[in-house]
């Protein structure tokens, strides 16, 4: 059975990059019948924090990418962890490393002085024929896996080809520091192999690990999974994005008014295509995910797109469901909802002006609280004679047996012949009187919505 992971790091936000990897990795479950798993890797006991979890679950749960499995605590399983490090230490694969930090300052420093990258001499490994130093007093060892020095690690990774690595250049690396805690590349390896995961798909800032894991992997006599590694997302300018400089949380785009399956859709379109396809469902995007059609490059994120997107899924979206959703920022505003006009009829006549969320609640405000226009439009478009016109339209309004956007258009033609005027000098003097502002809908369609009584009561306020 296909089963692949999301393991984020809960040392702060959701990030959009990770919301990425975890989409990709969701997919291909989805697509193979297989199992997708949440693993949280929180080893980091320094910097991981209660919050940073809660955000993670939060962010998976907005976005709607269920997991079948987890999710599951690296700091729930280091009993485990020590078991494995038993194992590799009794068949020789890792060993004690008493090197003080003295001795290691001093390996860095010489390194620099020649120019070097910085490598541990394996002066503590145990090779054939090798004399270890004495061990010495009072010292707490680490234990460093033992990376073969001959030949290289290479995989044929599902995105970016065929990529080997020569062994000369691993160092041996540290799974278990001094206080008997296990490292990230060790507790992933072993977590990996418990859970059975058969595909790793996960950002390419981890192609230097994953020689290293493999190794590991190895060594335990385990099946190697496949890898994927992503390309990386960068800003609109190129650079790597930050949360100092750009919304990279997926918090940031709930505030934005972004919905969650826009910005799915969206960042399923960052690397990877389905011809000319733009705009789709996650059904679809399950149906058409294959890991061959992901770009090796990295993809540059573009605001206006996901705004663009955006809108189409509002259009789509169910009008009960945009409801609920645009309520609480209009309430926010300081706006109550009257059972009249019914919010789901406002969002049907409006949702196609509005990019996102927080545009929509402004499209909806004015029928519920009359806007207060501005300067500029009053000043073009409400003259002297304004005030008294509305008053005569006011009353044909009045008199209609029928209220409805028909029966209100059919006023219009007369009302204007008679008024010796153009539709220009009824139709926005007409949305500033009653909304607050010239940009609406066809002021018949709002009209008829807004209702007779409350028409009528904020014309005879002008």
């Amino acid at each position: 059975m296909i089963r692949t992971r999301f393991a984020p790091s809960p040392t702060g936000f959701l990030h959009i990059g990770g919301v990425r990897t975890a989409l990709f990795s969701w997919a291909f479950a989805r697509k193979h019948q297989g199992k997708f798993v949440l693993r949280i890797e929180d080893t980091d006991l320094e910097r991981s924090t209660a919050e940073s979890v809660q955000a993670i679950l939060d962010g998976m749960h907005w976005v709607g990418l269920d997991y079948d499995e987890g999710p599951f605590y690296q700091t729930q399983r280091f009993d485990r962890y020590a078991e494995v490090l038993r194992e590799l230490l009794a068949s020789g694969h890792a060993y004690y490393d008493y090197t003080s930090r003295e001795e290691l300052e001093a390996m860095r420093q010489e390194a620099e002085a020649r120019g070097e990258h910085f490598w541990y001499d394996r002066r503590w490994r145990p090779d054939e024929g090798k004399t270890l130093p004495p061990i010495p007093e009072g010292v707490q060892p680490v234990v460093r896996f033992k990376m073969p020095l001959t030949g290289e690690t290479a995989w044929d990774d599902l995105v970016k080809g065929h990529i080997a690595i020569a062994n000369q250049d691993l160092d041996d690396l540290i799974i278990a520091r001094a206080d008997g805690t296990p490292t990230y590349n060790f507790c992933v390896v072993v977590d990996d192999y418990d859970m059975g995961i058969t595909q790793v798909i996960r950002g390419d800032d981890h192609v230097n690990n994953t020689p290293k894991q493999i190794n590991i992997l190895r060594a335990m006599g385990a099946t190697l999974p496949q890898y994927a590694h992503l390309p990386m997302i960068l800003n609109e300018k190129g650079a790597k994005m930050s949360k100092r400089r750009d919304a990279v949380s997926v918090v940031d785009y709930d505030k934005q008014g972004i919905l969650p399956e826009a910005l799915l859709n969206y960042l399923a379109r960052l690397g990877w295509g389905h011809g000319d396809d733009e705009f789709f469902t996650m059904a679809q995007f399950v149906q058409w995910f294959d890991l061959k059609d992901v770009s090796p490059s990295a993809s540059r994120f573009d605001h206006e797109k996901l705004l663009w997107l955006n809108a189409q899924h509002i259009k789509a979206s169910d009008d009960t469901r945009l409801a609920e959703l645009v309520r609480p920022r209009l309430e926010q505003q300081g706006i109550v909802v009257a059972e009249q006009p019914a919010l789901t009829d406002v969002i049907a006549l409006v949702k196609e002006r509005a990019q996102d969320l927080n545009q929509l609640a402004s499209e909806c405000s004015y029928f519920y609280v009359k806007a207060t226009p501005s300067e500029k439009e009053v000043a073009k478009h409400w003259d002297m004679d304004a005030p008294v016109r509305m008053q005569r339209f006011a009353a044909e309004l009045e008199k209609l047996p029928q209220w409805d956007a028909e029966s209100i258009h059919a006023l219009f033609a007369p009302f204007c012949e008679a008024e010796n005027i153009k539709m220009g000098k009824l139709g926005m003097p007409l949305r500033l009187a009653v909304c607050g502002t010239g940009k609406t809908p066809s002021i018949d369609q709002v009209l008829a919505l807004l209702g007779r009584d409350e028409v009528l009561h904020r014309l005879h306020q002008n």
